[in-house]
């Protein structure tokens, strides 16, 4: 793979078999298109882009299928209904003959780690800390796909994780980078923070080879993981991955992983920050995907207190809106419990008549946690025969229970 240092528009370029058109001619105009879609790309925020063949990934379905068979997709059925096109992109669009991979940066100008000891402070997510990715790349990718339709002619699809497409698996294929022991991609330039886009088309583009396995003896994103997310190397188990839990989760929370999650509120960067291939990472150069200070660090105590409404402006255009706010407030509450600082039990207390059971059980959990336990079986005394959630009332008996044993 050619680093990107050595390409004038900044990107890997493709090399490989010849396309269409084979002959002097015929290379010459197919070098050509290559070299304007690199440009382009790049001239549209993009840090990374290779091309593979839809057939590039023949182990994709065996893997998934035992992934799937361990039950480590927690309660993302959508991974099992649309298991079949996800294997084999060519079931998801038959006529589609390339695929282009697609990467940008998104490098943290911090690090990711720097407010997990802050306890009554909230730690989020690199990803999320600004614009939705989502709705930052998909409109260039159509433009750099309607650009390669006026050069090369076909059609074209493009997907940003909205689709059943194992970008990942794909990514690797066409020489992105590889998917290291904690599955995330890594790449040789930019470590652990590269979102990823796809082109699928039916012109026929000359393929990368893909990248070899770089990860070693290396374990530190499997030892770092709080909750215990990685059964074994290359496998993860969403059911105690803190990112599944604290964003796609919409149920309540297991009580034994609650500690591990600190303060968390949406997502955990731990496997990601601690890779040593982020020695070669630089800093995103997409302002709309850098950090702004608004989602640096934010207290637990203001947090808690957002009703729906201030919840949706302070966090709109951002990946966090998405959970909405009682799932939020269930992270927030967590955190809160987790904090170890007692003064922050009149904010937890707040949260007990809200509206919420999510809301409510975490308040409970959080003040079994901070609160004496003979103050906290007075609070439970006073208000266990007004809930009438059965899971609230849980929350009530485990707190009186744990405090006993």
């Amino acid at each position: 793979m050619v680093r990107a240092d050595e390409e004038p528009s900044g990107l890997s370029r493709a090399s490989g078999r010849p396309g269409a058109g084979d002959g002097t001619a015929g290379s010459l105009r197919q070098s050509r298109l290559l070299s304007a879609l690199h440009a382009r790309a790049h001239g549209l925020g993009f840090d990374a882009l290779n091309i593979t063949t839809p057939d590039a990934i023949p182990q994709a379905g065996a893997d998934l299928a035992a992934w799937l068979a361990r039950g480590y997709q927690a309660d993302m059925d959508w991974m099992a209904d649309t298991a079949d096109r996800r294997a084999d992109p060519r079931t998801l669009w038959p006529e589609v003959r390339s695929i282009i991979l697609l990467g940008m940066n998104y490098g943290p100008d911090c690090d990711p780690l720097e407010y997990l000891e802050k306890r009554d402070r909230a730690t989020i997510s690199v990803y999320a800390r600004n614009r939705d990715y989502h709705d930052v790349i998909k409109g260039r990718l159509k433009e750099l796909a309607g650009f390669l339709v006026a050069r090369a002619g076909g059609d074209v699809k493009v997907f940003v994780d909205t689709a059943p497409v194992m970008e990942k698996p794909l990514a690797e294929a066409a020489g992105l980078g590889w998917q290291g022991k904690h599955t995330v991609l890594v790449s040789r330039e930019f470590g652990s923070w590269l979102f990823l886009g796809a082109i699928f088309t039916t012109a026929e583009l000359p393929a990368d080879a893909p990248e070899s396995d770089h990860c070693g003896s290396c374990r530190r994103c499997l030892d770092i993981c709080p909750t215990n997310a990685f059964p074994a190397p290359y496998q993860l188990d969403a059911r105690r991955c803190i990112s599944y839990l604290t964003i796609e989760h919409k149920g309540h929370i297991d009580r034994d992983l609650r500690p591990g999650i600190g303060n968390r509120i949406f997502g955990c960067d731990d496997c990601l920050a601690v890779c040593p291939w982020n020695k070669f990472a630089e800093v995103g150069r997409e302002a709309k995907l850098r950090q702004r200070a608004d989602l640096s660090a934010l207290p637990l105590a203001e947090l808690a207190g957002l009703d729906d409404a201030a919840f949706r402006a302070r966090f709109a255009g951002t990946p966090i809106k998405r959970t909405g706010r009682d799932r939020f407030l269930r992270n927030v509450l967590i955190a809160i419990g987790n904090s170890g600082m007692p003064a922050l039990a009149d904010v937890a207390r707040a949260r007990l008549g809200d509206e919420s059971p999510l809301v409510r059980a975490m308040a409970i959990w959080a003040l079994s946690r901070l609160l004496p336990h003979e103050d906290f079986i007075a609070l439970s005394a006073r208000h266990i025969s007004e809930e009438a959630d059965a899971d609230v009332i849980c929350e009530w008996q485990a707190g009186r229970e744990e405090k006993t044993l």
